[in-house]
Formats: C-alpha cells, structure tokens, sequence
C-alpha cells in the first residue's frame, strides 16, 4: 500500500494530486459537507473530461421539512448557499467572475454529475476517491477533513490545517469504493438532489425579475420574524387546543390573533391586545386563557367591577354559559380589589388569597393602570400591589392586557402598561435592538410633540411616521396586536356570517329645557343668578 500525507500547502495541495490522476477515463467519488463551483472551476480542466462524478452530502441539504416547503422564498441552508462561494472564496467572489463560472459548472453537470444527499443523521467520513479502469496506478483515495471547496482544495488560503492522508493501493481503494457504493445506493438513507444543486446554481447566473429581488429582500429583513406565526411552531402539541369549544367559536382573524398574543406571551413575557371595539378581544382572551389553563396553569382575570358578569359567566354551570364544555377555571378579581386587604369578592377571601401564585394574568381595560402615582405617603397604588405583589412575586407571571385605548392623551400611557410584561426592566428589549424602552417612548413623545405644534397643513400621517423614530413602532410590533375593523375587511375574506354595521354620521340634536314652554330660558335665569 502506498501511503503519503498532504499539508495542503504550496504545491503540496489536494488540487494538484486530483490534477496529476484524473483524466478521461476516471471516475470521481466524493463525500463532503460543501461543494463550490470555484471548486471545480480550480478543477475544471481535469473535471471536464472525466466518465463522470459522484457526489454525496454529508448531512441533509435540499432536504426540506414541512415548515420550509410552506416558504417560496426560504433561504437555503450553509451548505446549500454554498454552492456559490464561502468566505474563504470571497476575493474569488469579488472578481465578479462568479455567474460564468456558474454557467460553465451547470452544463458540466448535466453531462456527468449526479449528486445525493443524506436524509437523516447518519455519519458518514469524508472522502475523495478516484477510480480509473485503464491507469490503475492512479487509483486513490484522499482521506481527511475536506471538502470540494477551493481553500480545502487547498486553492486560495483559509485557516484551515492540512494532514490529508493519501491512499493509492488498490485493495484500498477497492474496500473504500465498495463503502461509497453502499450508501449511494441504499434509498432509506439518501436522496437524489442533482437538481436542485442545478436549480441553485442556475438561479446565480440567471436575470431575475424585479419583483423576485423584492420578496427575497423583505425575507432578509424580516428573516428573524420569519415562521412566527406557524402555528406548528407556537402552539405546544398533545394539549388538544383546537379541539376545544372556545377555539372553534373564533373567527379566522380571532384565531391569527390569538395565535400571535400567544407568541408574544411566550418570547416577551405579555402581550398588549389592542384590537378596535367590536373585535372579541373578550373571546379571543378566553381562548389565551384556555391554552394556559390545559398547560395547568393557574389564571386571574381582573377587571372593572361593572364587567365582572362579563368574565364569571363562562366559569359558572349556567346556560347562558356557551362555553361549558371547556370547564373554565380561571379566578376573577376587581381592579379595586387591589386596594382591598380583606373582604370577600365573589367566594375569594381578599384576606387569604395568594396573590404571588398566578402564571397568567389577563388585565381587562388595561388602560386604567396607565398611572402609576399617589397622593397619599405611606401607601400604595393599585398599580404598584399588581407590580409587587402579583407579577414580580412568587412564580413566573406572564401578562396579557386588553384595551382599545392603551394610548390616550400622551404615547407614554403605555410605558406602565409595558412594565408589567417587563416586570419594569428598561433593557428587557435589548436583544431585539431597543437598549431603552423609557427613552424610546420619551423620544417618541418628543417627535410627536413638535409634529402637533406644525400648522394643519403640514401635520399629516406621512409627516408623523417619518418623524417618530423606528424603534417606538418596532416596540408597538414586538408587545402589542392592534387591528381595526378596516384591517379586518382588507386582509380576511368574511363570509356573510359576519358583517361590521356602516357607522354613521353623527347626528346633533338640540333640545329646549322644558318642551312646555313653562320654563324660563337658560338666559333669563343667568340673568338671575347674576343679579
């Protein structure tokens, strides 16, 4: 057996002992993580007249899940993108030579490449193995880890360390063939991806449409929130959530709602449900509810005295209750209940209860614990008991909040509304690129200020959004769904089960004080008064 080692560096280099035995009768047998068309390009002389080559991957590439095939425009894998240069090939990238290479690289392979990719995670070594029927001198097999990319070849410099072992024996090459030719054709355990390599390595030297550039460049900026919304991808699976009543009561948008408050909750801590009056945030708060109640968790509704028969129902064995079947568990306190340290609400004993043991808290008309401010020394807020108490204390409290108005007169109505998702840490949203929340919605105040001072005429939407800085509506995106009847009719095909009523114009009606005439007029009585 003859036996040497290649450092892969000078002339010492892969690419020259392949360029010395490759030639028109030799066929070419590669398993590697990556191959490059300046690989062959390095190569192409030699590659060109060769019976022919055979390719395998080492770990899955083009071999899409479920998730991905729902993707027109999903961006390929390491391996996969590849294809077309790695940052070891970037000077080779920037002479600009790249789609002829690429050209040249496709039409050799419809003549004589077929490659195949491993479908699971078997491990398999890498290897380069050279067999030629007439010279069997130049039979051998190259041993190591490389790949088929120029800097392995060891073309153009990387930091990558030699030590390539080279076999050239032909038992050797003989035992190591009969390896290759067992995974190559054992179907369970790869599959034929010819073309798509083609396919993407078409697609570099190919004039593509200005439209396709678009969607490909929203997928770069939008990349991270790519697949969010999957329901596979949110929804915890064996709790049969859509099998229940509250879920199959939901509209279509209802649903996407519910499915991104969901996401927020679990990436963010809470989520602000700002959807316009006459949208179900009540029911789609129900469904929220429902998911956390069948993960076991304990929930707390607080709300307006005025809309507790508005929560309890669904708790209670009664008919007007249409959601029975889900069995509803969940505690309903008061806002004021907050002030309260003993009493009894419903069957709840102020006194006893445990506050700081609540999983979920869902906080109906949120809007009324946007101030955080009191007048008396030595006591408490409502706001600060929900703060100290309930989310910062005992287990780990995530928040929902409804509210069609969480913004009033000022942006800043919202910082305290957020401080319950973020437990009141200002750089809880550092890794998503706001460093400050306090100072994003000062500046945001700020810039809305000097847009109201502007004359009418000037102070338009357009005007406002450029004027704002970007991070306040990316804090809005990440914490808070807000969408209007508008929305709702633009982006959801609703069936004729449901129709939003035509809002009309308002209407001014003056009336006298006493229709009868008998009563002095407002201003004979002013008159009175004065005197």
């Amino acid at each position: 057996m003859q036996f040497k080692q290649i450092s892969n560096k000078g002339d010492d280099t892969i690419a020259n002992e392949l360029k010395l035995n490759l030639d028109k009768n030799s066929k070419l047998s590669i398993i590697s993580a990556y191959f490059t068309i300046y690989a062959f390009n390095a190569l192409k002389d030699q590659l060109k007249n060769i019976e022919e080559m055979r390719f395998v991957y080492t770990e899955p590439t083009f071999i899409q899940s479920e998730n991905d095939k729902k993707r027109q425009y999903q961006i390929e894998k390491n391996n996969e993108t590849n294809l077309t240069g790695n940052e070891f090939e970037l000077k080779l990238r920037n002479q600009m030579t790249g789609p002829a290479i690429a050209r040249e690289a496709a039409d050799w392979i419809k003549e004589k490449v077929t490659f195949k990719s491993i479908k699971g995670e078997t491990t398999v070594s890498k290897k380069f193995i050279v067999e030629n029927s007439k010279k069997e001198e130049k039979n051998l097999t190259i041993l190591g880890e490389m790949d088929f990319t120029s800097d392995k070849l060891g073309v153009t410099h990387s930091n990558h360390m030699g030590g390539f072992s080279v076999l050239s024996s032909e038992a050797a090459v003989k035992d190591l063939l009969k390896e290759f030719d067992e995974i190559w054709n054992d179907n369970n355990r790869v599959k034929d991806v010819t073309n798509d390599v083609l396919s993407h390595i078409q697609k570099f030297y190919q004039e593509n449409s200005p439209e396709w550039i678009y969607f490909v460049s929203l997928y770069h900026i939008f990349e991270n929130q790519i697949g969010e919304l999957v329901e596979d991808n949110i929804i915890k699976k064996g709790i049969n959530f859509k099998d229940t009543a509250i879920w199959n009561k939901l509209y279509k948008f209802q649903q996407d709602g519910v499915i991104g408050a969901i996401d927020k909750i679990e990436r963010y801590n809470g989520c602000i449900l700002a959807d316009s009056v006459g949208l179900g945030k009540t029911f789609s708060a129900l469904a929220v509810i429902k998911y956390y109640e069948l993960r076991n968790d304990r929930v707390l509704v607080l709300c307006p005295k005025k809309l507790r028969d508005n929560w309890t129902i669904y708790t209670q064995n009664d008919k007007r209750n249409i959601l029975e079947k889900d069995r509803f568990n969940y505690d309903v306190l008061h806002h004021t209940d907050l002030s309260r340290y003993y009493g009894y609400t419903g069957d709840i004993n102020l006194g006893t209860i445990n506050w700081s043991n609540y999983d979920l808290v869902v906080i109906d008309e949120s809007h009324n614990f946007r101030n955080n401010s009191t007048s008396k020394k030595d006591s408490i807020t409502r706001y600060q008991r929900l703060m100290q108490d309930i989310i910062k204390a005992g287990v780990k409290t995530k928040v929902m909040m409804l509210s069609a108005t969480p913004v009033n007169n000022r942006m800043t109505d919202i910082k305290n509304q957020i401080a319950f998702i973020t437990e009141g840490k200002d750089s809880a949203l550092e890794n998503e690129g706001i460093s400050s929340i306090e100072y994003t919605l000062k500046s945001a105040q700020e810039s809305f200020n000097r847009w109201n001072s502007e004359d009418p005429e000037r102070r338009t939407t357009n005007g406002f959004i450029e004027s704002v800085n970007p991070d306040y509506f990316k804090l809005l995106d990440l914490l808070t769904i807000a969408r209007s009847r508008k929305h709702i009719e633009k982006y959801y095909k609703l069936s004729n089960t449901i129709k939003f009523p035509t809002r009309l114009d308002p209407k001014s009606i003056k009336s006298d004080i006493d229709i009868k005439r008998e009563f002095p007029s407002i201003a004979d009585v002013n008159d009175l008064i004065k005197e």
